[in-house]
């Protein structure tokens, strides 16, 4: 339950936009006091007179000091974001002015805001609830078309109506099962067990699906980390440089040239791929230095989402090379094979390598088939359809409450084939309420509460 975090009375102040000199600020007030405050500041209209949003141009003064010309947005309760009373300050974007006013504010017994408090606000009002107040986070937190669409998906309600239609369907069985402990004496069942069987089959197909889109929301949300690895002087660091379109890697001849592990960010189709130039990986080298770097370059390796084995296609046969493909097999590792140098060899042929998969020709020198190896790097890493339709979980929180959930939903499931008695049926019931209720915060803490929304920005 919420406690007394519905009690909330006070007015709060917070700067909403990014910190530092820019064209305009806007500073954000919430709460009953919220007009009234700023209505003794700004002496050129009564803004407890004026409807609910509208605009409105003055200067704001802190007593007989002007603090700036500014824009007032007015917003009424509940027709808010926070279902308070809201008001907007547009200033100008003076680090100084903004601070002159927001303290100005605070003398007249103001507090500044938390980090993430407003739209704390906004789920305690019932504004949202509490899948999309996370929503709100990860939307300002994009950085791809498909971040940004998952979010906004979220924050509109998609995944959090489809966790009330099931908490509500299951409810109503829960329901019936009370009902019947209540007659327990008279013998009486008043749940249709058949309905019910169908009801928690669909749930559990449900649940199953929301975690199996989890691997497609963690690359919307937190991008696909690759590593390019492969012998000294495969173009490791030339692929690197071609695909960024730039001389980020130091390139030569010189096997060993790359020591460490070089990453940068690259965006394909909506997808942020990490990308890492790992040290070229050979045996029996004396260098201590390249030997530090081959073990950073084997550790990335394992802790990539996918792997881009690049080889020199005129140096090494296919013998050698379903070796190293064996090994990425053999530790669980997504690949790509990557033949390079295929230029050096006006006679090449790729008939040698028939009989692999997930391979593909290029050479990173002079730019050729660059764009089909993203494509297939895009095929290998994302799986599933980046513009669904469907819901697709991003959040790690919400994944872990549905892994709860699943098994809950197993031991109803089981308690039913079993014909266990309506009590401990009901108790089953109850667990399986309670993780839903936990991902939309229809059941939720104080403590839970502080955390989610400590992770929001001040002023949101």
């Amino acid at each position: 339950m919420l406690g007394k975090l519905s009690n909330w009375d006070d007015t709060i102040v917070a700067l909403s936009t990014p910190q530092g000199i820019g064209a305009i600020g806007v500073i954000r007030i919430s709460g009953d006091k919220a007009i009234e405050v700023i209505n003794e500041m700004f002496p050129s209209k009564n803004l407890q007179e004026q409807a609910s949003h509208t605009l409105h141009v003055g200067f704001l003064k802190n007593g007989n000091e002007v603090l700036d010309e500014v824009v007032i947005s007015l917003f009424k309760s509940p027709k808010s974001y926070t279902g308070e009373n809201v008001i907007e300050i547009s200033c100008h974007g003076s680090p100084f002015i903004q601070e002159k006013i927001i303290q100005a504010i605070i003398s007249k017994g103001v507090r500044m805001a938390k980090a993430g408090e407003f739209t704390q606000r906004a789920f305690l009002k019932g504004k949202l609830d509490l899948t999309q107040a996370e929503a709100v986070a990860d939307l300002i937190a994009s950085n791809t078309e498909a971040s940004k669409n998952a979010a906004l998906k979220n924050m509109r309600g998609g995944f959090s109506n489809s966790l009330h239609q099931l908490r509500e369907q299951l409810i109503q069985f829960s329901a019936m099962i009370e009902l019947e402990l209540d007659f327990s004496q008279e013998d009486v069942v008043f749940a249709d067990r058949k309905k019910f069987q169908e009801l928690i089959s669909t749930l559990h197909q449900n649940t199953k699906r929301l975690l199996q889109s989890f691997a497609l929301g963690n690359v919307i949300k937190n991008g696909v980390q690759v590593a390019i690895i492969g012998k000294p002087n495969a173009g490791k660091s030339t692929l690197l440089n071609t695909l960024l379109n730039e001389n980020r890697a130091i390139v030569s001849e010189i096997a060993g040239t790359t020591r460490d592990t070089i990453e940068e960010i690259l965006n394909i189709d909506g997808v942020l791929f990490r990308l890492i130039d790992t040290a070229g990986i050979r045996h029996h080298t004396k260098d201590s230095i390249e030997n530090f770097g081959i073990e950073r370059s084997l550790e990335k390796m394992h802790q990539a989402d996918v792997v881009i084995y690049l080889f020199d296609v005129n140096e090494i046969d296919a013998n050698e090379l379903k070796k190293r493909e064996d090994e990425l097999i053999q530790n669980n590792i997504t690949y790509l094979l990557a033949g390079n140098k295929m230029d050096l060899d006006e006679s090449f042929s790729k008939e040698k390598f028939s009989s692999f998969h997930n391979i593909i020709f290029i050479s990173a020198k002079n730019n050729s088939f660059i764009d089909q190896l993203k494509k297939s790097l895009v095929n290998v890493a994302v799986k599933g359809d980046l513009n669904t339709e469907s819901i697709v979980i991003t959040n790690t929180r919400h994944f872990e409450a549905l892994q709860k959930l699943n098994i809950a939903l197993q031991d109803v499931q089981k308690g039913l084939d079993e014909n266990i008695p309506a009590d401990l049926l009901a108790l089953d019931i109850r667990q399986c309420l309670y993780y839903l209720g936990s991902i939309t915060g229809e059941v939720t803490n104080e403590d839970q509460l502080d955390y989610i929304f400590s992770k929001f920005c001040i002023g949101k």
